[in-house]
């Protein structure tokens, strides 16, 4: 049998945190960045939880 190859995409955005949930990045905060505001760019920076109904798919792609 072959191997199974995860999605690097995947790969290179989600990580696993203690109690079993996926951290990512927020979008929208790459350019056009001199138009939205500081307290807006600076909540952006933070990492958020994948929401219950994708960590199936993540999950699946991650070979998990």
């Amino acid at each position: 049998m072959f191997k199974l190859k995860t999605k690097s995409g995947a790969k290179k955005r989600f990580k696993f945190i203690v109690n079993g949930k996926i951290k990512r990045k927020k979008s929208f905060k790459n350019h056009l960045l001199t138009k939205k505001e500081n307290k807006r760019k600076r909540r952006l920076s933070y990492f958020s939880i994948v929401h219950k109904s994708d960590i199936k798919n993540i999950k699946k792609q991650l070979l998990l």
